[in-house]
């Protein structure tokens, strides 16, 4: 079977194209940018490109995307010619050349304002159920992108996953708070509890996705770390989140204490992806288990998948202020 990648050149399209290039599986990457891992260089709104580029395709992972930093140095329009109107012309593509199986990496994102409860609520316990509530221009074109891929899973039975991913880049918060607060590895750890997946994980996400396809034929799946919460500790997590992680794993205070980390006061929202390790059958294996495992042995918390990706940032220039410009 050989593999489309789209987005190639970033964090979760060179992950990709390293493991299944080391699996000696083929798989093309396609990006805008050149790099190592990118065999078509161009933009996934050129139609006789993309053409061109499924020619002998079995299967696409459509990972290429205009994120979150991009909002400020990028336009709407931007953002709606590459997220939406890029994904239709990947999906017409696909059905043209017969593709038999499509993935598209989404984003909790899209979940946006549901993600966030009043003030004395209790955490958000976070579904595929969940509506979203877009709150930017990037949510709501990815919101549009997924909707696209429902449709042409119903109009023309092409077998069609979304995985919503939570958070694998390895760049700094943009929160100047919570960036003060806690290094960016505490941070990263922090987040394994609810709302980050390592990128190994992320991989492992879509390609047991590629192999469900054909048989599920349309759904969407939350893709993060298997949380050791339940909905029941929502309402403590909102009020005394360590105290919760604290009885949860008794050695957590002492571990953390030797590495000067410390877990956040509050968590707002907790992402569940029983869904996904129940039906598409992945397993995640980088968790706050692992984390605290790792911290046991001394060993780096992070995959070597991860590792070896590295950083890339999301634009040709470094800002002072955070890793990239919010207003």
């Amino acid at each position: 079977m050989t593999l489309l990648i789209t987005g190639s050149a970033g964090h979760l399209g060179e992950a990709l194209m390293r493991t299944l290039r080391a699996a000696g599986r083929p798989a093309r990457g396609l990006d805008i940018k050149p790099s190592p891992w990118t065999d078509h260089v161009g933009a996934i709104t050129d139609r006789a490109f993309v053409a061109s580029c499924m020619r002998g395709v079995d299967a696409v992972i459509h990972a290429a995307t205009l994120h979150k930093p991009h909002i400020v140095t990028h336009t709407d329009q931007d953002f709606i010619d590459t997220n939406i109107t890029g994904t239709l012309v990947l999906l017409e593509a696909a059905v043209a050349a017969g593709i038999g199986a499509f993935v598209f990496t989404s984003t909790t994102s899209a979940f946006g304002a549901a993600l966030t409860p009043a003030a004395g609520e209790p955490a958000a316990w976070i579904t595929e159920a969940v509506a979203p509530i877009p709150r930017n221009i990037y949510g709501t074109t990815k919101v549009a992108a997924e909707s696209l891929c429902e449709l042409f899973a119903r109009r023309h039975r092409l077998p069609v996953i979304v995985l919503r991913t939570s958070r694998f880049f390895p760049e700094e918060d943009d929160d100047p708070v919570r960036r003060a607060a806690h290094s960016m590895t505490n941070a990263q750890a922090n987040e394994l509890l609810h709302r980050r997946v390592d990128i190994a994980d992320a991989v492992g996400a879509h390609l047991r996705a590629l192999n469900r396809a054909a048989a599920i034929r349309f759904a969407r799946y939350i893709i993060s770390a298997a949380t050791p919460f339940t909905p029941g500790d929502c309402a403590e997590l909102r009020r005394d989140a360590a105290a919760v992680v604290h009885r949860l794993y008794p050695d957590c205070a002492a571990l953390y204490e030797a590495q000067g980390w410390s877990l956040f006061p509050q968590i707002d929202r907790v992402y569940d992806s029983r869904r996904a390790r129940d039906e598409l059958g992945w397993r995640p294996a980088y968790d706050f288990a692992h984390v605290l495992a790792s911290l046991r042995r001394g060993e780096d918390v992070r995959s070597p998948l991860a590792r070896a990706v590295g950083s890339k940032g999301y634009h040709g220039e470094t800002y002072a202020e955070g890793p990239y410009p919010v207003a």
